[in-house]
């Protein structure tokens, strides 16, 4: 039995503990892992920041095990929180960037515990970790998994009502959860996302930290914690309780030329707070300075609770630093000796096709695999400001191949699912500032030829850049603001899709079909899996009268995406112009079986019926069209003339006074709608 197997016990059996506030006596402690997304170590006062951001943290900090150099494997969303939670290195799990599917069999935390009988449950800040749009698969193993983002009636006025929750609103969620689920053991991952631009702190801090806005982030997730800790204290669950605090990656804020985060391997994106509150205070104030990595969390959790790990897992549980002079301790005290720490970076390689980056951490040195290499000397050079790697070969060569060797070793030779990515996904994750995108293969190996990414930043800064500028602008300044930008950036680098995709998007939104024409092409030439941009393309050709072109790109998306509702309607339009009654029904058919009240398929395909014929077909359609918009006074006139064709001659004369009551023919409100958009009905 481990130290902390034997400790854990010994407390449930202490009367004094079963008398704590606890709700009732549990020998499992509940289990909450904590992250907060795109947090930097050094805005921790508790790891030697001077700026005072962090006072409810460096209380829970005085609680817990601090481990200070702790680094992320990876400076994106999904490889570092697939890291956190599989135990295992990117290069293994192959979460590289969105939304590529966490395999099923991996090991997963949430999965483990709720098999050895915790009630699970997720609470998260953003779409980017709702499993319906950034990352499928994560939801296995919650009994709850509190997402349920919606791009719909996104605007920048209400971000955080479609796209991203505040953290007190992610709190508030968890709290109500817990309050139904107090018996235990529980496990819950809460998830903030307030520090990930753009940058926007409410009020105090917006104001507060006017100049420094990031901060004021950091200050309000600060807040947000502090009132969480007292909540579970307030509710006797803080005692028996592990919570694991940690960010998945850190913001470079302008270091090394890097605005944000995704790119680069240097301490700004990757060394992340790491603090690990132990069930009744265990070891409380201890402060480990030796390096780890995020991967270990796993292991260290299952440990806690004497939960074998999946021989899978890469990482190492932390357990052992508590115990030193023992035998475990000894023995992590061996494992840890000259221990490096790996990271990597595939976002710039799947998406811009330049260099991926390895790292590795190892004694006093950061090594950066890249087309120039790098080496610093982190003693002396903590900023990783002076480049020794020519200047030292014989270093940087013994680094380089410990790095390929690492990542051989630790790669994962079994091909993990791959998901079509859908383009809608992709434009909404481009609106939080990614550019996803299919990778060619599953990861890129060190020094795989490609552009350096230090001679590309300024590209990937422009293109995060225009995406904030789609989140923070009305629709009406959007694209004045943005058009200009996009055109800047396209002059040195014309092949990234989705800024051709904005680009039309924008033309489209002034009337100009034949700009909007040009743009939808290139995005489609340059990834012709990129579904919406051609049904936009269809839509601006229908712009320009150019209906034929037009029919052969919306048949192409309803071949390729048949869940694209809007393609389907923008067929039906078209087939009824070429009279082409037969695919209009296949059409108003494919519409209806999703939106069975949808106005413009029934007229349509009561229409396409009479066509054909088929009169008695026809009449329930125009019944559920009128039923739906019974002011237009088309649908009253085509029903009654099928009425005449079946002999019901009162019912026809009905159908025609109800229409001659109603606005003449040709008015605004008599046309069904060809644009889904202007549908009440969806």
């Amino acid at each position: 039995m481990t130290f902390m197997r034997c400790f854990l016990l010994v407390v449930a059996l202490t009367p004094l503990a079963l008398a704590a506030n606890s709700p009732s006596p549990q020998a499992s402690p509940n289990i909450i892992v904590i992250t907060l997304d795109t947090t930097r170590a050094d805005r921790m006062d508790f790891l030697g920041s001077k700026r005072g951001l962090t006072p409810n943290l460096d209380v829970f900090a005085k609680d817990s095990v601090v481990f200070a150099r702790a680094y992320a494997q990876a400076p994106l969303t999904p490889a570092s929180h697939s890291t956190i939670f599989t135990g295992t290195y990117p290069q293994y799990h192959q979460v590289l960037v969105f939304p590529i599917p966490l395999a099923k069999d991996l090991p997963y935390m949430p999965a483990i515990l709720k098999e050895h009988g915790y009630t699970t449950g997720a609470f998260v800040g953003s779409i980017a970790l709702d499993p319906t749009w950034g990352v499928p698969g994560f939801e296995r193993g919650y009994d709850t998994y509190d997402a349920g983002f919606s791009w719909q009636n996104f605007t920048p006025a209400t971000r955080y009502q479609t796209m991203e929750r505040r953290a007190g609103d992610v709190i508030d969620h968890a709290v109500s959860w817990l309050d139904k689920h107090r018996e235990g053991p529980f496990f819950i991952w809460v998830h903030v996302y307030d520090p990930h631009s753009p940058y926007d702190p409410p009020q105090p801090y917006k104001t507060r930290y006017a100049k420094a806005l990031y901060d004021g982030e950091i200050a309000y997730v600060d807040s947000a914690m502090g009132k969480f800790f007292q909540q579970l204290k307030a509710k006797g669950i803080y005692d028996n309780t592990e919570i694991v605090l940690t960010a998945d990656h850190g913001e470079s804020l302008g270091a090394h030329g890097e605005e944000e985060h995704g790119v680069f391997l240097y301490d700004e994106t990757i060394h992340v707070p790491l603090v690990v509150k132990l069930p009744q205070g265990e070891s409380a104030g201890k402060r480990i300075e030796d390096r780890v990595e995020l991967a270990d969390v796993l292991s260290t959790v299952l440990g806690t609770v004497d939960i074998p790990v999946p021989d899978q897992v890469q990482g190492q549980s932390l357990l052992g630093f508590l115990e030193p002079g023992t035998a475990a301790g000894d023995a992590a005290a061996r494992r840890w000796q000259n221990r490096g720490a790996y990271s990597q970076s595939d976002y710039e390689h799947i998406t811009f096709a330049w260099s991926a980056l390895q790292s590795l951490r190892s004694g006093k040195y950061l090594f950066v695999q890249a087309p120039r290499r790098e080496l610093y000397d982190e003693d002396v050079d903590p900023t990783d400001r002076h480049n020794l790697a020519a200047a030292s070969p014989a270093i940087s060569d013994t680094l380089s191949a410990k790095t390929k060797a690492f990542q051989k070793t630790t790669t994962n030779t079994k091909e993990t699912p791959k998901q079509k990515l859908d383009q809608d996904k992709i434009n909404k994750l481009a609106m939080l500032g990614y550019v996803a995108k299919q990778p060619d293969s599953v990861y890129a190996v060190p020094g795989q030829e490609g552009a350096d990414p230090k001679d590309k930043i300024d590209v990937a800064n422009t293109v995060s850049r225009i995406n904030n500028l789609m989140q923070n602008n009305s629709a009406t300044t959007r694209c004045d603001v943005v058009i200009p930008a996009i055109k800047k950036v396209l002059v040195t680098i014309p092949d990234i899709a989705i800024l051709h995709f904005h680009l039309g998007g924008c033309y489209m939104a002034d009337d100009n079909y034949r700009g909007a024409v040009s743009e939808f092409r290139k995005a489609v030439k340059l990834d012709p899996g990129f579904s919406n941009a051609e049904m936009l393309l269809g839509q601006a050709l229908m712009g320009i009268g150019q209906d034929d072109e037009a029919r052969v790109a919306f048949e192409h998306v309803a071949k390729s995406e048949p869940s694209l509702i809007d393609t389907h309607i923008f067929l039906v339009s078209l087939y009824f112009k070429a009279n082409r009654p037969q695919d209009v029904i296949r059409e108003c058919n494919a519409v209806l079986k999703t939106v069975p009240e949808n106005f413009g398929a029934n007229f349509f395909l009561g229409m396409a019926l009479s066509q054909t014929g088929d009169f008695q077909g026809a009449v329930a359609p125009l019944q559920k069209a009128i039923a739906g918009e019974p002011w237009r006074p088309r649908p009253h006139m085509i029903l009654a003339d099928v009425y005449e064709k079946l002999g019901r001659t009162e019912d026809a004369k009905r159908e025609r006074d109800v229409a001659q009551r109603l606005p003449i023919p040709g008015s605004t409100r008599d046309n069904p709608p060809s644009n889904p958009q202007s549908n009440p009905e969806r």
